[in-house]
C-alpha cells in the first residue's frame, strides 16, 4: 500500500466522506483511486490522484471523499478521522449530494494539484 511511516491508512469505498478536524499539518496521501478535498473556509476543490501528497494548509473542518474505491495514508496531529453521513438526510447526505453535483460540473475540467 506504500503507506510505511504513516500513522492512519483507510480503505474508503466509493462516495464515503471523511471528517478532519483541526488537522493543520496533516499530510494526505493516496495510494489508490482518487479523492476530493475541501477546506472550510477555502472555495478550492482539491484533487488527488494515486501517487499525489498533499498537507491540509489551515485549522477547522477539512472533508475528504473517495471518489471511487480508494486507499488512503495520513500522518500528523489530525490524523484521526470520524466518518459522516451514516444517518439518512444528515449533514452527510448533504455533503455527499453537494460533491456529487460538483463532480459533474467540474470533471471534465480538473486536473491533478501539484
Amino acid at each position: 500500500m506504500l503507506c510505511k511511516g504513516y500513522d492512519k491508512v483507510m480503505e474508503l469505498a466509493d462516495g464515503v466522506l471523511v471528517e478532519l478536524r483541526d488537522g493543520h499539518g496533516t499530510t494526505l496521501r493516496v495510494t489508490k483511486g482518487a479523492l476530493w478535498i475541501t477546506q472550510e473556509h477555502d472555495k478550492r476543490v482539491i484533487v488527488l490522484r494515486a501517487g499525489d501528497v498533499w498537507t491540509v494548509e489551515r485549522q477547522g473542518l477539512t472533508l475528504l471523499q473517495a471518489q471511487g474505491a480508494t486507499v488512503l495514508c495520513a500522518v500528523g496531529a489530525g490524523a484521526l478521522f470520524a466518518r459522516s453521513g451514516d444517518r439518512p438526510g444528515g449533514i452527510g447526505d448533504q455533503l455527499r449530494s453537494w460533491f456529487q453535483s460538483a463532480s459533474r460540473q467540474l470533471v471534465k475540467r480538473t486536473v491533478p494539484y501539484y
